[in-house]
């Protein structure tokens, strides 16, 4: 498994396993996909970079970025900034990570933006993630 699969498998596992999250939208709403149109409201992992942290010569830490895409019908941007919001204290905690091939020693929202569909019915959230992956075994 690589760190990036780590990472998203943790975060998605954290997201439906929040009761706040889980209170805005249904865990089966919580994807990994490329596909349209997306259920509303939905979050949609995406798109990511790891680059080597350099820490050392056994290359083990790599920060890992990841975007995780917010999709609401809705004439506001409001939803789509409840949920960013949600995604931001979900991170916060340490991370599980699945395997224990991998440690997460730092994740948060790097940046977040709110734009709007060209559709004119929905507001889109692009919430990029930012976290250490240290591989341990």
């Amino acid at each position: 498994m690589s760190p990036e699969i780590a990472l998203q498998k943790a975060v998605r596992a954290r997201l439906v396993g929040t009761p706040e999250i889980l209170g805005l939208l249904p865990a089966a709403n919580i994807l990994d996909r490329n596909e349209r149109p997306n259920p509303s409201p939905s979050i949609i992992i995406g798109e990511g970079q790891s680059v080597d942290e350099n820490d050392s010569l056994s290359r083990s830490l790599t920060r890992v970025y990841m975007d995780v895409h917010v999709w609401k019908k809705e004439p506001s941007t409001a939803g789509v900034k409840v949920i960013a919001g949600a995604i931001r204290a979900a991170v916060k905690a340490r991370l599980d990570m699945p395997d224990g091939h991998f440690h997460c020693a730092d994740c948060y929202v790097q940046s977040a933006r709110f734009l709007r569909d060209p559709d004119g019915e929905t507001s889109h959230a692009v919430v990029t993630l930012s976290a250490k992956v240290q591989e341990i075994g």
